[in-house]
């Protein structure tokens, strides 16, 4: 029988409904694993709203002080599911609590806070991973998978981007209940640790470690009023961003993101070169892995589309028959099937917040070179 995993989620947003379905779906489609997420507890300050919140997603029960959801004796692991200005002070009370902690990315503000994070889960033991869940779409494991493999040989070029349109209107508000991304006290930054960091993370993952980087960033919309004030305030956040870098490996990478691309509402992309193959995915098309290989004949030679659905890529034999995609929501499974494999193997589930840490000083690297103008090392 397996053992229950009693998972205290905190927040209820986009990302607390993805979470939720990933904890609600897993046990269909993975039920050989050892643990199994039962969803004890969901907390947030509004009560209606997390109980309207738990009664949709099936949690037992409701809190609206995230301190007692950490300090009930009857939950496992934390899902930490709110502002980015959040996340420390709670995994350090999860931390001392001995809770595992599953923290939505970015790990923190900065590289700092992050680092202090990384500190208390180390000496605490407690297992903890950063739902950095484009590592877990099928097409994206299986790029990893062709890599370490290999297939590419030495790695030229990395450039990706991840490009969104909802910002553009001045009238938008900053602040409050799903616009706390554009509120630097909130958020940290703007589309460099909103979007750039999924981009960063998957980019260390596929190629390894960033050695340094310059970068530009752009406010167009330098004032909005604030929805918690009332008040026209300064606007911290950067709207748009694009950075060139060098990583460990020696190859050279061109990341940009922006709110500002109209008609684009989640157009993220990576491209890979390689001396002997490339690569190429798009969230838009997020089943299939654009490969071309120049050892194939010349006559033949050209990109070729693969429908990642067979039974031997990663993760679809749990799934349906050949042919048959899956999709976004199926990352968030993936992430807590292998989060739950990890306590049973005692292994790391990765990203790990020193994992993630990485990713963190990337940001910040980019966000100082945007300031300084200057190269700045990672």
């Amino acid at each position: 029988m397996a053992k229950q995993l009693n998972i205290g989620m905190i927040g209820y947003g986009f990302m607390g409904r993805a979470h939720s379905n990933g904890y609600n779906r897993v046990a269909n489609f993975f039920p050989e694993l050892e643990y199994k997420p039962v969803l004890k507890a969901a907390c947030a300050r509004n009560a209606d709203a997390i109980k309207a919140f738990a009664d949709t997603w099936g949690y037992q029960s409701t809190e609206t002080d995230w301190r007692k959801l950490v300090e009930r004796k009857d939950i496992d692991a934390v899902d930490i599911c709110v502002p980015n200005n959040l996340h420390k002070e709670i995994a350090l009370a999860c931390a001392a609590a001995g809770k595992m902690i599953l923290c939505e990315k970015p790990l923190a503000m900065n590289t700092a806070e992050g680092e202090v994070m990384c500190q208390a889960v180390e000496k605490a033991k407690v297992a903890n991973t950063v739902w950095y869940n484009y590592r877990r779409i099928p097409a994206v494991t299986f790029a990893k998978q062709l890599i370490d493999e290999g297939k590419l040989g030495r790695i030229f070029h990395y450039r990706a981007n991840f490009l969104q349109d909802w910002t553009i209107s001045a009238d938008l508000p900053q602040g409050g209940n799903g616009l706390w991304r554009l509120d630097v006290a909130a958020a940290g930054s703007g589309v460099t640790g909103d979007l750039l960091a999924h981009c960063i993370d998957t980019a260390i993952w596929l190629n390894g470690g960033v050695t340094n980087v310059t970068a530009m960033t752009e406010t167009f919309i330098k004032e909005r009023t604030h929805t918690l004030t009332g008040k026209v305030e300064k606007v911290g956040i950067d709207d748009a961003c694009a950075f060139l870098c060098r990583f460990d490996n020696g190859s050279l990478g061109l990341f940009e993101s922006t709110r500002y691309a109209r008609g684009h509402k989640a157009l993220y992309t990576f491209e890979i070169n390689g001396e002997h193959a490339s690569i190429k995915w798009d969230l838009h098309d997020l089943h299939r892995l654009q490969w071309f290989d120049h050892r194939d004949a010349g006559n033949l030679r050209g990109w070729r589309s693969i429908h990642v659905t067979d039974g031997d890529h990663p993760y679809m034999s749990k799934w349906w028959v050949p042919g048959l995609q899956i999709g976004y929501e199926h990352s968030f499974v993936h992430q807590v099937a292998d989060f739950c494999e990890s306590l049973a193997k005692g292994t790391p589930c990765g990203p790990t917040f020193r994992d993630a840490l990485e990713t963190q000083k990337v940001c910040d690297a980019v966000l100082g070179s945007a300031k300084t103008g200057q190269w700045a090392n990672v």
